[in-house]
């Protein structure tokens, strides 16, 4: 058995030499040859490498608006009317912390006049709690988010997109500056973000501003268009016992609301879609790189055949001193093998080099991604892959022709 196994290895490793003894006297035919197929793995490589930070950016291009997976939603309802604010937040924090969940967030939409320079503008706030940046992953250009002390500022901390920050003429965030905030009283409001316009239409000012900051001052007078101030009760859980996290939390907070009281939860983040919503991309993506290795496999093909029917005499040479017919399919086997995967190596190299290039990371959105994804090893593992198995099946066919040849035939070619 071991003398079997020696054998082996030792005709393995003789034709591995073999193989790389050839592309060594070959080695100008050959780069040319393999050219194509580095040229191959390195877009196949890339393509599986930038659809990873593609389908990062989309992820959280989603996440910012229906949060994390799984990011529930929970509406307090009453059938004797409208529910206290503060009755419906003591009960909330009670079932919040009865389950020991972390993350979680107060949502609502309000208004309030804030005085600029040039006037005093209604301005739209949404009003939220600490956790509902890291729950929605809000991007800032300037300054930090929300923080719990915050809640127990004098002054209301305030997060305002670029519009607000520029009718304010772009303070430096160091220098606090303030606003005048007008509602059912009066406030100065301190300045301490800047979210980034969202795009061309992002013009009017708008701000992120703490529970505790709002309700002093919302306004007596409900806003015709947005109604009482009525938030929804967000919270981030694992995504594996969402359904029975949500249904407990549901009972415990209409529990603690008392009779008369309902709730209603629902998923917001996408993993609510069901299914992948990212198969689409993952299609393209395999699809894509199927038909570059297809075309690299084509151009090595040809390469091939051609390169071993010039070898006609050679081989035939070879047989007549007695090398096998296996001998000879195997060494013009693993010359193509063995020079696809030095092929390999180098083109997942110059793909991780390109996906890992700032220009790469623009072009598919990186520059907004928090959690830039690493070169996916899978996507290495492809490729070089992907690389062997074209070199082999490149390798075959000329192969079975080089042991079809019969040497007297060979030595008078």
């Amino acid at each position: 058995m071991m003398g079997w196994l020696t054998r082996t290895a030792t005709g393995v490793v003789s034709t591995i030499v073999e193989a790389l003894e050839e592309l060594r006297i070959h080695r100008g035919r050959v780069l040319l040859s393999l050219i194509g197929v580095a040229v191959a793995v390195c877009a196949l490589t890339t393509v599986v490498g930038a659809g990873a930070i593609a389908e990062q950016a989309g992820r959280e291009m989603q996440e910012r608006g229906g949060g994390r997976p799984a990011t529930v939603q929970l509406n307090p309802m009453s059938q004797n009317g409208s529910i206290d604010p503060e009755t419906a937040d003591a009960a909330w924090r009670a079932a919040l912390e009865r389950h020991g969940i972390e993350y979680a967030s107060r949502v609502g939409y309000g208004g309030l006049t804030v005085q600029f320079a040039d006037g005093a503008v209604p301005v739209s706030m949404q009003v939220v709690d600490p956790d509902y940046g890291l729950m929605h992953r809000v991007r800032l250009s300037e300054g930090s988010w929300f923080v719990d002390r915050d809640a127990d500022r004098l002054a209301p901390a305030l997060i305002v997109n670029e519009a607000f920050w520029k009718r304010l003429g772009s303070p430096a965030l160091d220098t606090h500056p303030t606003v005048q905030l007008l509602g059912r009283g009066a406030a100065t409001g301190v300045v301490t973000g800047v979210t980034p316009a969202q795009g061309e239409w992002d013009t009017e000012p708008t701000a992120f501003i703490l529970s505790e900051g709002f309700l002093p001052l919302q306004p007596a007078t409900p806003d015709p268009m947005m109604g009482a101030y009525a938030p929804a009760y967000e919270m981030w859980i694992p995504d594996g016992s969402a359904d029975e996290l949500t249904e407990s939390m549901k009972q415990a907070f209409q529990s603690e609301l008392g009779d008369g009281a309902t709730v209603d939860g629902w998923r917001s983040d996408y993993g609510a879609m069901g299914g992948d919503p990212f198969l689409p991309l993952k299609l393209m993506v395999i699809g894509v790189a199927v038909v570059i290795l297809l075309l690299g496999a084509l151009g090595l093909l040809t390469i091939a055949l051609v390169t071993v029917r010039g070898r006609i005499r050679e081989i035939g040479i070879r047989r007549s001193f007695g090398a096998t017919a296996g001998r000879v399919f195997f060494s013009v086997l693993m010359e193509t093998v063995v020079g696809t995967f030095v092929a390999g190596v180098v083109g997942v190299g110059a793909a991780i080099a390109i996906v890992r290039s700032p220009l790469m990371g623009m072009a598919l959105g990186g520059a907004d991604v928090q959690d830039m994804p690493g070169f996916p090893i899978e996507a290495a593992l492809i490729g070089i892959g992907a690389a062997v198995a074209v070199g082999a099946l490149a390798g075959l066919l000329p192969a079975l022709g080089a042991v079809r040849v019969k040497v007297i035939d060979a030595i008078r070619f």
